[in-house]
């Protein structure tokens, strides 16, 4: 029996013979499904590698906003992660109690934190490097040094022209509006609506 000839035509259908089965061709791949095939499989890469420095993707962009603008409020972080406030104080403690971040009052207004990368959690922020480093290079692989530079920029446009924030995944844009709808329904049974 002949082997297919790619793991292309296995996907597209094609039989041994380079020939479609019967029914009808499958839907063309556009440039959205790619992008959100390559996304989601980005991330779950990613994960799994951030989950042996013992992180998550939310807790690592923290660090990263950190190592770019320290000293800045916990309202201002929640904001530019697009969480809730209320949120972001669990999620901050969690890094706090590791050691990696730490708390400090607002010397100009005593009611705001400032929050700092401790010297664990720049250590642990160059691993961090090395791990989205070692992961642009696995995902890129393939494709020149001038065309991973091109495919760069037109995603960067693509994502500006789309309203994403710069370094801010936007999963974290769900979560402000998954609790949005939440608080909206639970308002409206209260209200009678």
């Amino acid at each position: 029996m002949k082997r297919l000839s790619s793991e292309y035509d296995v996907r597209m259908g094609m039989t041994n013979e380079g020939e479609r089965p019967p029914g009808p061709p499958p839907p063309p791949t556009g440039a959205a499904f790619l992008l959100a095939q390559l996304g989601a499989h980005a991330a779950e890469l990613f994960a799994e590698r951030l989950a042996e420095l013992d992180l998550t993707p939310p807790q690592s962009g923290l660090l990263r906003l950190l190592a770019d603008s320290p000293g800045r409020s916990q309202r201002e972080l929640a904001d530019d992660l697009g969480m809730p406030p209320s949120r972001f104080v669990a999620f901050a403690d969690e890094l706090e109690e590791r050691g990696l971040i730490e708390r400090r009052r607002n010397p100009a207004d005593r009611r705001l934190y400032e929050v700092h990368l401790t010297d664990e959690g720049g250590k642990l922020l160059e691993g961090l490097r090395k791990v989205g480093a070692e992961h642009e290079c696995r995902l890129t692989d393939g494709l020149s040094g001038q065309e991973r530079d091109q495919l760069t920029g037109l995603l960067r446009r693509l994502a500006d022209r789309q309203g994403l924030s710069p370094g801010v995944h936007p999963g974290f844009r769900s979560m402000r509006t998954e609790r949005t709808e939440r608080t909206g329904r639970r308002a409206g049974r209260r209200s009678g609506r």
